[in-house]
């Protein structure tokens, strides 16, 4: 995503709960903070990071994003989301001082919904032409607890930490 959007740099932060997900489908913070260390070290420009960790509860975030700015003056800020969550961009808290204040770049899905017309043509709204692939990770999670072998679409480190856990199965 870096080369596809020209951005120096990725910070990946692990977010403690979606508000607009239930919380029961996570793992334990540390685990998925551990799981993007491992999918990600062998990729300068992507930094995980726990900033969320350290904000009250749920996050949301235009909250993170005026947070990172505060503690990075020197850094500017932009937003990387599934064309997906463009959709319902509109119903996130505070989304029109996040369009103001930050570049959104959009990696395109393949979906049967409508598109967002409207958001999509906004000037701080970038739609990535990048590679679509269609893996998310319910795919993944459905698919170990069905006892199928995804072994293949995950890199190595992170698979061998999931089996060895024995994460999402039955």
């Amino acid at each position: 995503m870096a080369e596809f959007a020209d951005l120096d740099q990725i910070w990946m932060v692990v977010t403690p709960h979606n508000p607009l997900k239930k919380k029961t489908t996570l793992l334990d913070d540390q685990q998925r903070l551990q799981m993007v260390f491992l999918a990600t070290e062998d990729y300068p420009k992507i930094k995980p990071s726990d900033i969320e960790f350290k904000l009250p509860q749920p996050s949301y975030t235009v909250i993170t994003l005026a947070h990172l700015q505060e503690k990075y003056p020197n850094h500017e800020f932009s937003l990387i989301m599934g064309e997906d969550n463009l959709k319902t961009f509109h119903k996130w808290r505070n989304y029109e001082v996040i369009l103001e204040n930050h570049d959104i770049y959009v990696y395109p899905r393949i979906s049967d919904e409508p598109e967002n017309t409207e958001l999509k043509s906004h000037p701080k709204i970038h739609v990535i032409d990048a590679p679509i692939v269609e893996i998310s990770s319910t795919f993944i999670r459905n698919n170990i607890k069905e006892g199928k072998n995804i072994q293949p679409l995950l890199p190595p480190k992170v698979w061998e930490y999931i089996d060895h856990n024995n994460f999402y199965k039955k």
